[in-house]
């Protein structure tokens, strides 16, 4: 009897040890495990510009932000104090760097800003340092408003939508050089989904995006409903995008929570 059940025991340890040497864990589940993390992205338009006051055309071209500029900047650093970001982005424009920069070390937080191109603002031809009704007045005319004020209205009231006055503005252009809606929208969305996965390989986190106005809500289309891009995002405003495995869920758009929460602790 008790040799039975000594051979019993060794045959027991023996398939237990056999097993656990010809089953090892395998590598690469670590990296599905780090692959796995969901990235939320702050993504927000840069503080206000020169050419923001004085309502110039400013895509590609570039001025740098005003007092007004940098204190909405850093109202909202302070508000995003107590979310940790594991990356920052922005644009390679002057304006879209400082802002990134200005957040940051508002926020109590020290990284540096990988600058990405494709989150530029829409390049507007012909029409870039104008001013915004010698750019929007064909536009309007060409879509049936009687103005620059009219258009924004339909825009409000979702009788035209964003990307109709996109690439409306792209066919009246006398260089055809400015960008359509879908060029925007490709080349930011690009982006969005390079930076989700390698964010999401380094194990995922908080991202703070910094770009632009309407190169923001052309990324949208699609992403969200379309009466969420019926009004111009304000400068420093935030759209929260959550991805997890590459699926993007949004927010809401343009959201002045975080600014309005450092205005409190200025």
């Amino acid at each position: 009897m008790k040799s039975t059940l000594w051979k019993t025991l060794v045959a027991f340890l023996l398939f237990g040890f056999i097993t656990a040497r010809a089953a090892p864990v395998p590598a690469s589940s670590v990296q599905v495990t780090a692959q796995s993390g969901t990235v939320t992205f702050y993504v927000t338009r840069h503080g206000k510009t020169l050419f923001n006051t004085v309502h110039r055309v400013q895509g590609w071209s570039d001025t740098p932000l005003t007092a007004a500029g940098v204190s909405v900047a850093e109202d909202l650093g302070r508000g995003l104090k107590g979310i940790p970001f594991v990356a920052a982005y922005s644009s390679d424009s002057g304006r879209a760097r400082q802002t990134a920069k200005i957040v940051l070390a508002s926020a109590g937080q020290t990284m540096p800003v990988g600058e990405d191109e494709r989150l530029r603002e829409t390049f507007f031809g012909s029409y870039e340092g104008e001013h915004e009704s010698v750019m929007w007045e064909p536009v309007a005319k060409k879509l049936g408003f009687a103005d620059f004020a009219s258009l924004t209205q339909g825009l409000s009231k979702g009788q035209i939508s964003l990307k109709n006055m996109m690439d409306t503005l792209a066919a009246v252009d006398p260089s055809h050089t400015t960008e359509n809606a879908a060029q925007v929208k490709a080349r930011m969305q690009a982006a969005l989904n390079d930076i989700a996965r390698k964010t999401r390989a380094q194990g995922g986190g908080n991202v703070l995006i910094v770009s632009h106005g309407m190169a923001i809500m052309a990324m949208l289309e699609g992403m969200t409903p379309e009466e969420n891009l019926r009004a111009p995002l304000q400068n420093a405003s935030v759209t929260v995008i959550a991805d997890k495995d590459g699926k993007f869920t949004v927010g809401k758009v343009g959201d002045m929570q975080f600014v309005e929460k450092g205005t409190l602790q200025n």
